[in-house]
């Protein structure tokens, strides 16, 4: 409590709370309990002693007899598939008046008769993909894009599949239609190419129509592999894939249509040697994902070390205290990483400050 307090004074209590996660309410309330105990004490035994209000019936209500010929009207075969507001209003028309249109509806839904005649589309809970890589070929992440054609409303399709620890693409392939068995020839491929092994490696993706279809499922439960997929609508649990793309359209010589399969292949071709083996990045230490996948970045990481320090013993004026160091290797690389629960943290060490004061 005296750190939030300390910390309240020099931002402001919203600001604090808001950075710590814990809510205003409850901070007044233990300034309160602090401040007079004895008060706490005797509003929590009036709260404990205080009976529940009564539900004794207002004056205006139905009696029971009224409320059960209502309830009879509307399950007679005149009115059982009409709203209660089309039963109200046949029966005003012929001069009978029961309740109010309200009142029918109180009345059917205490009888739990209240609810959407139609089947209703419901959306199952999708669960946030919290995914850990710690080194190559344990996580891939694919997806695929469009290229556009020579022509309006032509396109190609870009299969690309990617280690996420490395960056590393690991497979591609240019189609000129998506297809849930393409996809399956690429996959297949490239886990041979890279000689996984049961139960080594999980594959990432969207919800898309193939990447959900039933030929890749199999081939994935046949290969021992584990399939994850993204929430709907949530680009952001598939971001090393979208990342992925946007450097390959953001290249300088990406045109602005491809004239043919063959086009896009050769376009694709240089650009993924690029990317493998030249690009330098930032995700991984300024690394080309070639050094990181293979187990050349650590060789790469101490050659770094040793013309940096050569640079310091050449001018040390120009560095502060010591020789600057290259950006760390990763070490682990997550999807969805889990968040410090914060609230929880700070309300137990105020919970536990305040039972220490009084104690």
């Amino acid at each position: 409590m005296q750190f939030l307090c300390e910390f309240a004074n020099k931002v402001g209590l919203k600001s604090a709370c808001a950075a710590l996660g814990v809510a205003r309410a409850q901070v007044y309330r233990m300034r309160a309990k602090r401040k007079d105990p004895v008060v706490s004490a005797v509003s929590e035994s009036i709260n404990q002693d205080a009976q529940p209000k009564s539900n004794s019936s207002q004056p205006r209500a139905l009696s029971l007899c009224e409320r059960q010929k209502v309830l009879d009207i509307l399950h007679s075969d005149r009115f059982v598939d009409s709203a209660p507001r089309q039963a109200y209003a046949t029966l005003l028309d012929e001069g009978q008046y029961y309740c109010s249109v309200r009142t029918m509806y109180r009345i059917l839904q205490d009888c739990a008769e209240v609810k959407e005649r139609r089947n209703q589309l419901r959306h199952p809970a999708y669960s946030k993909p919290e995914l850990l890589a710690t080194k190559p070929n344990q996580i891939w992440s694919w997806d695929i894009t469009k290229l556009l054609g020579p022509a309006k409303w032509t396109y190609f399709y870009l299969y690309v599949i990617m280690d996420i620890f490395s960056r590393y693409v690991v497979g591609w392939m240019l189609a000129e239609r998506e297809s849930a068995a393409l996809a399956e020839k690429l996959i297949l491929e490239t886990c041979q190419r890279q000689e996984i092994l049961p139960g080594q490696l999980t594959i990432h993706a969207d919800r898309g129509s193939s990447m959900k279809s039933k030929p890749v499922a199999l081939l994935l439960s046949d290969l021992g592999v584990t399939k994850t997929h993204s929430r709907p609508h949530t680009s952001n649990d598939n971001p090393f894939s979208e990342a992925q793309f946007k450097t390959l359209k953001y290249r300088p010589d990406f045109p602005d249509r491809f004239g043919s399969p063959q086009d896009g292949r050769a376009f694709c071709r240089v650009f993924f040697d690029w990317y493998n083996c030249e690009h330098h990045h930032t995700g991984i230490a300024l690394m080309t994902p070639e050094n990181i996948h293979y187990g050349h970045a650590q060789q790469m990481y101490q050659s770094r070390i040793e013309v940096l320090k050569s640079a310091f013993t050449a001018h040390p004026e120009r560095f502060v205290q010591k020789a600057p160091l290259p950006p760390a290797l990763p070490e682990g690389v997550w999807i969805n990483k889990p968040k410090t629960p914060q609230r929880e943290e700070i309300t137990t060490l105020i919970s536990n400050e305040l039972v220490s004061q009084k104690g």
